[in-house]
Parts: structure tokens; C-alpha cells; sequence
């Protein structure tokens, strides 16, 4: 029996790093040290020296279909964690890029590689966007809880290329735009404004929704976010009115997967299945313990989740990225739906851009070797146009 030669070889490794903090939001280890779990998919027979980087800013992605066919494809490509790994309820963004520094220093000091191209994917996109604005233009040096994080100290290496593939606009965006807006009270969510209640079968205003029905449930998705952020601004305050600046609050987030969309296929239309997310059905996930923010705390609210506040908001950060982007939208993707692949693209200030979409294709391909395969085409085709194969 002859050995058949493998496509890629996946080298798992950690990232070892120092970051100063008064207090510990990260478990286990100790207090000053961390390390990145990560994963170098090392093709057998390389088409390039330069690297393809994946981070999320929570998600455990090193073995999902696009990461395995690009490395299958000959492209070699590095799945790093943050900090956070499965565990947004003290994730702070302005620490995540961080991490996603000392991955990109990581594969060119360690590795060798020449250059880095950024994939956004799913959560990633706004977290690579986030990165890349404050690489080429390093601005920040607080989050928006007030605590000291400086990224123009950090030297942080901007990538070469950007993909932005089934991305959304923001942890900040995608939350309020998936918001219960029937919910009145945030320790009370069985009071629910009976009028915005998706889910209510009494409910006078039902799929297909008006456009006045529409606008007004917008505009209360937006009012509950900055609701829970006064309440959050005030809570710290008065921790550290109290003597306990470090102090920190976990609480609950309610009723997170209403968004019309799910309801209303002709909202943000394409190929997706009717009343149905990419966790399953999106009223069970209104509720359920693995909605977004349903676990929170103070500071991580305001860095993630808050409308006004968080900086890693991928339409601003957009704005400032000099690098040349590919934007890969999915046909049938019940996560990252078309507007976010389009606000994305038209964010983007300067014109090497392009801007695809995948027909058929879910957010994940699982199933879909023929869209998962063009996918892969896309990339590479941009990869070679653009110099960085």
C-alpha cells in the first residue's frame, strides 16, 4: 500500500505574549501572560511564501471548510484565537488587535513569511477591518470604558490585502440590528411591547412588514442599545465613585435574535431559508444561552456592543484602509446577510476593490463543495491579480 501525500500539514503552535492589566478578564494563567492558540495550515506543495490570516474575535474556526480548502489549494494559512477563545463576556476589541498583531508579527518574524493577507470572516471581518485602520493609522489609546489600551505604541504590522469573506458590518451593528425591541424592562423581559413583539402571535403587525412598521422597529432596536449603555455608563461610574475603579458587572442581555429578517425574507433578500438563522430557529435563539451579548459585562459592553461607543465599528474603520479588498458576499447566508456585504464594499474609500457574491452559498458551505470550490477560485484569482501570490 502506497502512503498518499497529504495536501497541507496542520501545525498547531501557541503565541506567547505580555500585556500589562490591572485586573485579570481572562481565565487561568498568569496575571501579565497570555497565549494564542493557533493553527498553521502549511500546504505540501506552497503556491506562495505569503500567508493568509484568520482571527475571530471569539470563534474556533481553524478547522471550517474555507480554512482547510485554501491550505488544500496550495495557499498557506494561519487560524489564530484571541485572548477570548469561546468567551465574549469580558472581551474587550481593542485588546483583540492586540492579539491579532502578534499573530501577523508572529508568522513573519517566526514563520518567515513575506506577506500577510488579512480573511476576514463571519465576526473577523470587522475585527480585520478594525486592525487594519489602526495599523496604517494607529489612533487609539483608550477603550470606550476609559481604560488605558494604546494601539499607537503597539507597532503593529498592516497587512497587504484584505477579504472580507461572509462578513458582517460589526459586533455593534449586527447586535442592535438583531435586537428584541419589544423588551421594556432588561430585568424584566417578559414585559414586551406587544406591538414589536416578533414573535407574538396577537401581534397586528405581521410578515410581510410595512415599511412604517419597519422604521419604527428600527428605531426602537437602536433606543434599548443606547438604554443598556446609559445604564452601563452609569454602573461604572458609580463603581468608581465608589473607590473600586477596577470593579467590573456581569449581567444579562435578553431577547437577542428579533430581527425582521428572519421573518420577512424580502427584508434584505437573497436565498435563505424563511424564519430560520444560522443558529436554527430564531425564536428559540431569542432566548437561548448562545445569543449575542446574552452574557456581558461593563466594559465589554461598551467595547463590542454599544451603538455609539465601540470602536471596532467596520464601516468607519473601512474608511481609512489603503490596501487593495475583496468583498465575498453569500447567496443564501442567514448570518451575514447582502447589505452587510454591501456596506461594507461601498465603505471602502479607495476604488481597488471588488465585490463578489456566491450564489447558493450558506455562511459556513458546509455541504457545498461546488460554492465553497468557487469561493476559493475567487480568492485566488484576487490573490494573483493583486500581486500577493
Amino acid at each position: 500500500m502506497t502512503n498518499k501525500k497529504k495536501a497541507y500539514e496542520r501545525v498547531p503552535y501557541l503565541i506567547f505574549y505580555q500585556d500589562k492589566s490591572p485586573f485579570k478578564e481572562t481565565y487561568g494563567g498568569p496575571m501579565d501572560f497570555g497565549a494564542l492558540k493557533s493553527h498553521l495550515l502549511r500546504p505540501a506543495e506552497p503556491k506562495t511564501n505569503n500567508v493568509i490570516v484568520f482571527m475571530h474575535p471569539v470563534g474556533g474556526g481553524e478547522y471550517l471548510p474555507m480554512i482547510t480548502e485554501l491550505a488544500k489549494a496550495g495557499y498557506p494559512v494561519i487560524y489564530c484565537q484571541s485572548r477570548y477563545p469561546g468567551n465574549d463576556t469580558a472581551l474587550i476589541m481593542e485588546k483583540v488587535v492586540i492579539d491579532l498583531g502578534n499573530c501577523i508579527r508572529h508568522a513573519k518574524e517566526k514563520f518567515g513569511f513575506d506577506k500577510v493577507i488579512l480573511a476576514g470572516w463571519s465576526g473577523g471581518g470587522s475585527l480585520s477591518m478594525f486592525y487594519q485602520s489602526q495599523a496604517e493609522n494607529p489612533s487609539i489609546t483608550a477603550t470606550p470604558a476609559g481604560d488605558a489600551v494604546d494601539l499607537t505604541i503597539q507597532d503593529l504590522i498592516p497587512a497587504d490585502g484584505i477579504m472580507m469573506l461572509a462578513a458582517h458590518v460589526s459586533r455593534t451593528h449586527t447586535l442592535t440590528e438583531w435586537m428584541d425591541a419589544s423588551v421594556l424592562d432588561e430585568q424584566d423581559p417578559s414585559q414586551r411591547d406587544p406591538e414589536l413583539d416578533l414573535y407574538n402571535p396577537e401581534n397586528p403587525n405581521q410578515a410581510p412588514y410595512s415599511a412604517e412598521f419597519l422604521a419604527r422597529y428600527r428605531a426602537a432596536q437602536i433606543a434599548r442599545n443606547r438604554k443598556i449603555t446609559a445604564w452601563v455608563k452609569d454602573k461604572l461610574t458609580s463603581l468608581k465613585d465608589s473607590g473600586r475603579p477596577n470593579d467590573e458587572f456581569a449581567f444579562v442581555v435578553h431577547g437577542t435574535m428579533a430581527d425582521p429578517r428572519w421573518l420577512d425574507p424580502t427584508i434584505d433578500a437573497n436565498e435563505r431559508k424563511p424564519r430560520w438563522c444560522y443558529l436554527g430557529d430564531p425564536e428559540v435563539v431569542n432566548n437561548g444561552p448562545v445569543g449575542l451579548a446574552r452574557f456581558c459585562t461593563l466594559r465589554s459592553w461598551l467595547s463590542q456592543w454599544s451603538y455609539d461607543d465601540s470602536n471596532a465599528d467596520g464601516l468607519r474603520c473601512a474608511q481609512n484602509i489603503t490596501v487593495p479588498a475583496l468583498v465575498v458576499g453569500n447567496g443564501a447566508d442567514d448570518a451575514c446577510t447582502p447589505s452587510h456585504t454591501t456596506r461594507i464594499f461601498d465603505a471602502i474609500a479607495h476604488n481597488n476593490k471588488e465585490m463578489h457574491e456566491i450564489k447558493g452559498a450558506t455562511h459556513y458551505y458546509f455541504g457545498q463543495p461546488e460554492q465553497l470550490n468557487e469561493a476559493i477560485q475567487l480568492c485566488g484569482d484576487w490573490m494573483q491579480r493583486q500581486g500577493l501570490v
